[in-house]
């Protein structure tokens, strides 16, 4: 069973950091095998892409409103691909998703990804 594990997640001040965390199951899904991306959806929202980062060449791309700000990496030896979130704003509130898609090329639409965690909630407050 391919799994996506976030974590990280919390209540932040306005102006200050997080960073979240995707473990992919060692068995099953190898992150580095897998053109990962993060997305987040606030409530009556749809599901809005954050970042994404590509499985060969590890080229990034960046929603927008997060450039600058967040930061997508990922490390090989521990599975797990990051989500730096620096400069936090109210509007960053929402649940942030980690996500899997099989093809090279990085995607922004959330239905060419294959895998999903479960999510993770990201508080900002004011």
């Amino acid at each position: 069973q391919v799994q996506l594990v976030e974590s990280g997640g919390g209540l932040v001040e306005v102006g200050g950091s997080l960073r979240l965390s995707c473990a992919g199951s060692i068995r099953t899904l190898r992150v580095y095998s897998y053109t990962m991306g993060w997305f987040r959806q606030a409530p009556g929202n749809e599901r809005e892409f954050v970042a994404a980062i590509s499985r060969s060449s590890g080229s990034t791309r960046y929603g927008d409103s997060v450039k600058g700000r967040f930061t997508i990496s990922r490390d090989n030896a521990r599975n797990t691909v990051y989500l730096q979130m620096n400069n936090l704003k109210p509007e960053d509130t929402a649940v942030y998703y980690c996500a899997a898609k099989g093809w090279d090329t990085i995607a922004v639409l959330s239905s060419q990804y294959d895998y999903w965690g479960q999510g993770a909630q990201v508080t900002v407050s004011s």
